[in-house]
């Protein structure tokens, strides 16, 4: 059922058995799950159906660190959340991403691979991906063309490693319809949580304030809560919650809000490929996303290079990705961003401050640089590449000083703080992204496969001018996992510590975050979260509430149509 808050009675109160703050990927996923399992849940969504720009103005902050966006474009503020500006890319992060590496500090997840696995393995329904399979040997059996092959690495410091594509899942769109008939799970669109109430002596969460942008209020309790709003804002949440506790909730060690990570990205070198692998559509970020011709079994795959465990743990790096990034002509050029923008559009992705007509305007005023770029895009002709370059994606390192706050002299139209975002990047990314490179280039030149030349000396000179200072949308770390509550916020269960009955999920309880994509493992760790919450609720201590004591008016409240 949805609910448009923005309907109901001015200071209503609602109570049910779980209550989830935020309507993206984590969150949806969890109330899929408990709705199968019969738990009267709500989910408290901010935004509606599509995005508008008041809701949007609420992501809105300041960066303080390196120059960084973090706001429009990256995160979407309406049902499905991030789902709606997400590529696709699926892969789980690596068995060494969950160790504790010595020469990384603050690494370890408190459980291994093995744990994940069967979700991970569940999620393949959830986003619609493949086989559960990312061997490149099989895929690229399964493809059995000559244009998409595997480069003959050997068995030196370099691997390669395969990604499955999503359609991708808008999950706002793709299980509205199954949200719109839940007999379980009510969704309240439009509603802002903008605090959340302890008891007096924190160890629960009592309720949460709730605010429309048109004035109406109500509150909700709940035997169990989940906050599942995304990287930068459980953080915030949880810091502007300080009237019981003046730090702020969960945050009893200075911990919420740092740690923030992102993967930083650029597109790097010179790479002349020899003929005979010059085609290969495998490794080319231009060619292998969403191509008809790298998929087999309906999945659309790529694949990527990577050191080898071995490898990084005698050079003491951090994990990475290596794709090719061919260069088209006439990219670049304003008719070129707008086809993309177009493609991008009918996958469904939210792109703030564009408008098909806009686009279609620009593609006009530029009709020469956006054939070619479009024919080069659609025909894969080799002899217009201007050059290919390396795509490097860089896990970053856990930087307690790296961290999200609250201002204190800025508030949205709600009157929550707003936020300031410090992304800081250790020295040793910068040391990865060379050594990965320079151990890459090295392969491809003995192994006869391209001659790589123009790589910049990252550690010493600093990011190139490509470096992507908007990083990869992936906020995450915020609230990390830790068994110690000294060293985290969470424990290996997502409960907060020293909290009874509130969770937190998503990407902002990644303690570190490898340098695969990480909605795969957002939805992994939700349905691990759900199966551990229906757990406790069936177990005697935490028996379902008594629906006497839940609010039957709601079934009266407005429903928003479902379009």
């Amino acid at each position: 059922m949805f609910i448009d808050t923005r309907q109901i009675n001015d200071g209503k109160a609602l109570i049910v058995t779980v209550c989830i703050i935020g309507g993206g990927v984590a969150g949806l996923t969890i109330a899929r799950e408990l709705e199968q399992a019969g738990v009267d849940t709500c989910v408290l969504e901010s935004g509606g159906f599509e995005p508008d720009d008041a809701n949007r103005d609420l992501y809105r902050g300041r960066s303080t660190g390196i120059d960084y966006q973090f706001a429009d474009g990256c995160r979407a503020r309406f049902l499905g959340g991030s789902s709606n500006c997400w590529g696709g890319w699926s892969r789980p992060l690596d068995a060494w991403d969950f160790e504790q590496r010595d020469w990384i500090p603050h690494s370890g997840w408190p459980f291994g691979l093995d744990e994940m696995a069967p979700y991970y393995a569940r999620t393949h329904e959830l986003l619609k991906l493949g086989p559960i399979n990312f061997d490149p040997h099989y895929w690229e059996q399964a493809i059995g063309r000559k244009d998409v092959r595997r480069l003959p690495l050997g068995d030196g410091d370099v691997r390669d490693t395969i990604s499955q594509f999503s359609p991708p899942v808008r999950f706002g769109k793709h299980y509205r319809q199954e949200l719109k008939l839940a007999r379980h799970v009510r969704v309240f669109l439009y509603a802002n949580v903008t605090e959340l109430v302890p008891d007096l002596l924190a160890m629960r969460i009592k309720q949460v304030r709730v605010q429309t942008l048109n004035g109406k209020s109500m509150t909700v309790a709940a035997r169990l809560f989940v906050l599942a709003s995304g990287g930068i804002e459980n953080a915030r949440l949880l810091l502007a919650s300080n009237r019981v506790v003046s730090q702020g909730v969960g945050n009893q060690h200075d911990l919420v809000g740092r740690y923030f990570m992102d993967h930083p990205r650029m597109v790097v070198g010179q790479v002349q490929f020899k003929q005979k692998w010059s085609r290969n559509k495998l490794y080319d970020i231009k060619y292998h996303y969403m191509n008809k011709a790298v998929s087999a079994h309906g999945q659309h795959i790529a694949a990527q290079l990577a050191l080898t465990p071995q490898a990084m743990q005698r050079e003491r790096v951090l994990n990475a990705r290596v794709c090719f990034c061919s260069e088209f002509p006439g990219e670049g050029s304003e008719g070129a961003k707008a086809l993309f923008r177009v493609k991008q559009s009918l996958l469904k992705k939210d792109q703030p401050g564009h408008t098909l007509t806009d686009d279609a305007l620009a593609i006009a005023r530029d009709p020469f640089n956006t054939f070619l770029y479009g024919f080069t895009r659609l025909c894969h002709p080799r002899f217009l590449i201007r050059n290919v370059g390396f795509q490097l994606i860089v896990e970053p390192l856990p930087d307690p000083d790296s961290r999200v706050s609250l201002s204190t002299t800025q508030r949205d139209a709600l009157g929550m703080p707003r936020v300031e975002v410090c992304w800081k990047l250790d020295p040793l990314v910068r040391r990865t992204a060379d050594k990965t490179l320079a151990l890459i280039s090295q392969t491809l030149q003995i192994r006869d496969i391209a001659q790589v030349s123009a790589l910049p000396t990252i550690e010493k000179s600093g990011w190139p001018s490509s470096f992507e200072s908007e990083g990869t949308w992936h906020h995450m770390g915020t609230t990390r996992m830790h068994d110690d509550e000294r060293k985290g916020v969470v424990n290996r269960d997502c409960r907060v510590h020293g909290y009874s009955n509130f969770f937190i999920t998503g990407s902002s309880v990644f303690p570190t975050a490898g340098a695969n994509f990480p909605t795969i493992t957002i939805a992994a760790l939700a349905m691990r979260l759900a199966t551990h919450i229906v757990a406790e609720l069936q177990s005697s201590s935490s028996a379902p509430m008594d629906s006497s004591a839940i609010d039957q008016t709601t079934s009266t409240l407005p429903v928003t149509a479902s379009r």
